[in-house]
């Protein structure tokens, strides 16, 4: 049996990735609707071999899809999604609308699948934050072997987690900095991020911790633990693709790093490239494009009792965004809990 998918925000940075890893993962679609803004109508986009044209979000008709793929924002999501559910099209969303609602299961396939059966309240399934995506599928299989306490996360994120204009404000102030009278001054973010780095992803909250910040600590506990504590500093960095994070952990029991690095080498979505030696250790620049979630650098950290400290980079485009949703659509075919399924 065929499915038919309709791809929200098509023509966005995610939009597109929904598109290509639908392809490359050969998903059982018999149909692929590209829908965006009336402004992106008739505009087209790729799908494998395929050339689709853009529908109008306003005018299409989604009872005739069975998943929806959201990544056009909060304000369209929270809008358009319950609109899309009720017509019966699954709506699986890449904003931070629907992530905290207690009556939207909020999933990582390879932490929590279980959880997504709860999605028949209002047909909405929420994706995680592209920082707390990678951080969890590092987090769980080491928190079932040994149990965490508490995370002390440092993110060093790329730009196209803030989307295409980000990405082009990175190129041309990198580009006018060598070129005289060239344009360098920031308009989407707060200051330079050619060759720089800004403390802030997100605004401030009274607690002097940002908005993204919160997010991997509310996230992760609804993923994975409410009892973990988890602590987070996001910096954005001029890296065009690939979210990397260092992570500090300390467990309730012992585990020794080779342990760990055993563990995770057997953990679905994880790859581990560790040697102690220079280059040993895996970047953003060899992240990009892959689907895997890379672990490095993993260390004792001596400064607490039963520590661990580690480096995670993934594509945030991809297992941040468009792979997850992707893989979270087919959990739901796996497991047989489309209400039309054979």
């Amino acid at each position: 049996m065929g499915y038919k998918v309709a791809v929200v925000g098509a023509t966005g940075n995610v939009g597109r990735e929904m598109l290509n890893v639908l392809a490359e993962r050969e998903f059982p679609a018999d149909e692929v609707y590209a829908i965006a803004s009336r402004r992106s109508l008739g505009t087209e986009v790729s799908f494998g071999d395929k050339t689709l044209k853009c529908q109008d979000l306003a005018q299409f008709d989604f009872s005739k899809a069975d998943f929806c793929l959201m990544s056009a924002g909060s304000a369209v999501s929270k809008e358009w999604s319950p609109r899309i559910g009720a017509k019966g099209c699954i709506v699986i969303d890449n904003s931070s609308c629907w992530r905290y609602d207690q009556d939207v299961p909020l999933i990582v396939p390879e932490v929590n699948a279980d959880a997504v059966a709860g999605y028949t309240k209002k047909n909405i399934i929420a994706n995680p934050n592209c920082s707390t995506a990678q951080l969890v599928v590092v987090l769980k299989p080491l928190h079932d072997a040994a149990k965490i306490k508490r995370v002390v996360v440092s993110t060093y994120q790329s730009v196209s987690g803030a989307g295409k204009e980000a990405m082009n404000e990175l190129w041309s102030q990198t580009k006018g900095m060598f070129v005289p009278g060239q344009e360098v001054e920031p308009k989407k973010f707060t200051k330079q991020i050619a060759f720089n780095c800004i403390p802030q992803i997100d605004v401030f909250m009274e607690d002097g911790y940002t908005k993204e910040e919160w997010k991997m600590l509310a996230e992760t506990k609804k993923i994975l633990d409410p009892k973990i504590k988890l602590t987070a500093t996001c910096v954005r960095v001029p890296v065009f693709v690939g979210h990397s994070e260092s992570v500090n952990i300390e467990f309730e029991n012992p585990i020794t790093p080779e342990e760990a690095r055993a563990i995770l080498r057997e953990a679905p979505g994880v790859m581990v490239v560790d040697k102690r030696e220079p280059g040993g250790y895996v970047t953003p620049v060899e992240a990009a494009g892959e689907f895997a979630t890379f672990v490095s650098r993993i260390r004792e950290d001596a400064t607490v009792e039963n520590g661990l400290a580690l480096w995670c980079v993934s594509d945030n485009l991809l297992k941040g965004a468009a792979l997850n949703t992707v893989q979270i659509a087919e959990t739901i075919i796996n497991r047989n809990l489309l209400p039309n399924a054979a």
